[in-house]
């Protein structure tokens, strides 16, 4: 008889759980290695007293299907753990890009044509580029930036519009961001049909979104899980590998850059070589309380400049937190990194003060604040980012690896599945 396939998941993140539960549902032996003692990477909940805190604000949109699948997979009631609306880029006025329900290219031109700030030029201007950009496919120079493709369109419009997007998806401002991969999130959300460009906002810690129902998942199907191990090495032995001496048949490394360099730095020097080279992008959150308070969406974006470093704030107690709970993200924040988290709390401080207004029932409490140093990859222009086969039968898997992704929990997931589906 067969030997049923062993196969080694080294990494707990959204890529990890996404390899393990795909490597199991087909069939193999499957093992995965996590050094901290939960699963979840960098999206996961925050260990401590203070209830509502996630080490990171993420949101999904209708068009990840491959993260839903997976959710759905490990038994994730999607209806009870999100609140999908449709796409709406709202200001604390209410002003701003809103979505009707349907489908999403006929909604974004009803939604540009309605909207009450923009004069009707700049509309039209706006619709004209992006029509321009549905008839070359959603495609352009790799070596483009954002900024070079929305040369042709008003301030207003990269303002209110286009910037935050950006900053949104890929964690990287418009001037440095790949307009390729740019133009490539905006193609799945507006050609995937109806929903797919829906917010889906969590009501749930991201630990209760997909690590803990996964693990659970998981151990009922056989998988060993093992938390609190860091693998120190790996190396090819034969037709195998050996994972802290440990033999499998396949493994995918599903570490960040920095840990799967470490583990290849022997075995495939290369292309640790390429994985090191990456830059990152860090992500600021800060969790601030108001009591009383409610927004009048759980999401808003908010006006950036230099003395006010958050693109949106959430309002955590419409999505199952507690009651004022409010979260403020800074993403691209290498600015603020280098400022120091006092002065970018205080500036924080100022902008809700300025921005949110009569909406803050109460004087504001300073709950956390968490700094993700290197969130994201810098998703820029004619990126070379590592390949996904390193070795046969090892094979990387994350945000960060080659693909048409910028560093979300999609790309990670479709990563994933990539990665152990391609095993031979």
């Amino acid at each position: 008889m067969q030997r049923t396939k062993r196969l080694a998941v080294i990494g707990g993140g959204w890529a990890g759980i996404a390899s393990a539960v795909e490597a199991t549902r087909l069939g193999y032996q499957v093992t995965l290695f996590e050094m901290a003692p939960q699963l979840g990477g960098r999206a996961r909940a925050v260990p401590g007293d203070e209830p509502g805190l996630d080490n990171g604000q993420h949101i999904l949109i209708g068009a990840y299907k491959e993260t839903l699948r997976l959710l759905r997979t490990v038994g994730v009631d999607e209806a009870a753990c999100f609140l999908r609306t449709p796409l709406r880029i709202s200001d604390p006025q209410g002003m701003g890009l809103h979505l009707r329900p349907g489908p999403p290219m006929l909604a974004f031109a009803q939604a540009v044509w309605g909207h009450g700030t923009w004069r009707l030029r700049d509309k039209l201007s706006l619709l004209r580029v992006a029509a321009g950009w549905a008839l070359r496919g959603f495609r352009c120079d790799p070596s483009s930036s954002v900024v070079d493709i929305t040369t042709a369109l008003p301030e207003a419009i990269c303002r209110d519009l286009i910037d935050p997007l950006c900053v949104a998806a890929l964690n990287t401002e418009s001037r440095d961001a790949s307009a390729s991969v740019f133009l490539r999130v905006l193609h799945d959300a507006l050609f995937s049909g109806s929903g797919s460009a829906d917010l889906l906002l969590p009501r749930v810690s991201l630990s209760d979104l997909l690590p803990i129902p996964a693990r659970r998942w998981l151990t009922e199907a056989g998988a060993d899980i093992r938390l609190s191990h860091r693998v120190d090495r790996l190396e090819a032995h034969g037709d195998e590998w050996l994972v802290d001496q440990l033999p499998f048949d396949y493994v995918v490394l599903a570490t960040t850059p920095t840990e799967a360099a470490r583990l290849t730095r022997t075995v495939a020097p290369d292309w640790a070589n390429r994985a090191a080279s990456l830059r990152y992008e860090p992500i600021i959150t800060l969790y601030l309380r108001s009591a009383g308070t409610v927004l009048p969406a759980p999401m808003l974006a908010l006006r950036t400049d230099a003395s006010s470093p958050a693109q949106f704030v959430f309002d955590r107690g419409q999505l199952g937190g507690p009651s004022g709970l409010l979260a403020f993200v800074v993403s691209g924040a290498r600015t603020w990194v280098d400022r120091g988290v006092d002065i970018t709390l205080q500036a924080t401080l100022r902008q809700a003060r300025a921005a949110l207004g009569n909406h803050l029932k109460s004087p504001i409490a300073v709950i956390k604040v968490l700094t993700e140093k290197r969130a994201t990859f810098r998703c820029t222009p004619g990126l070379l980012r590592a390949a996904q086969r390193i070795a046969p039968g090892l094979h990387a898997s994350g945000d960060h690896v080659e693909g048409p992704y910028p560093a979300t929990l999609e790309g990670a997931v479709r990563c994933a599945v990539s990665a152990v589906r391609s095993f031979k």
